[in-house]
């Protein structure tokens, strides 16, 4: 008596496998971003003196990076969201959006060096995983 097995393929569906758990992460990661940046821009914005006083910025002043902050945060909410659909222009929205939050966060470090550096790490996470495993699930 045989029975039917349908044992696992090497190929596109083993990657599907690996990167859906990267992708969850990495828009799970982008939502958090998003959340903690639209956090940060709107206490930059109320409660200026929550950040460290006399800091020099690149350009303007910390009113300035904290609208900055906010849009990318909102645009970061966006991008996590959309990755839940599984398109390529998602992927592609969520690497801009995880590529300009870094240089924005490594940017506005004087505000507060720590946390700018932890979510620019994040960035860096979120880039890799969207980067290397999403194109494995949209193109399956």
């Amino acid at each position: 008596m045989a029975t039917s097995y349908d044992a696992p393929r090497a190929g596109a569906d083993s990657y599907d496998v690996a990167g859906s758990g990267w992708l969850t992460f990495a828009a799970t990661l982008l939502g958090l971003a998003g959340t903690f940046n639209i956090i940060d821009g709107i206490v930059g914005l109320s409660k200026s003196k929550f950040f460290t006083a006399n800091a020099t910025y690149v350009f303007g002043d910390l009113r300035t990076w904290s609208w900055i902050v906010l849009v990318l945060g909102i645009l970061q909410l966006v991008a996590a969201f959309t990755l839940f659909g599984g398109s390529e222009l998602a992927r592609w929205f969520g690497i801009g959006t995880a590529s300009l939050n870094a240089i924005g966060q490594l940017m506005a470090g004087p505000a507060y060096p720590l946390w700018s550096l932890t979510m620019f790490a994040v960035d860096i996470i979120i880039i890799y995983a969207l980067t290397v495993y999403a194109g494995h699930k949209l193109r399956a």
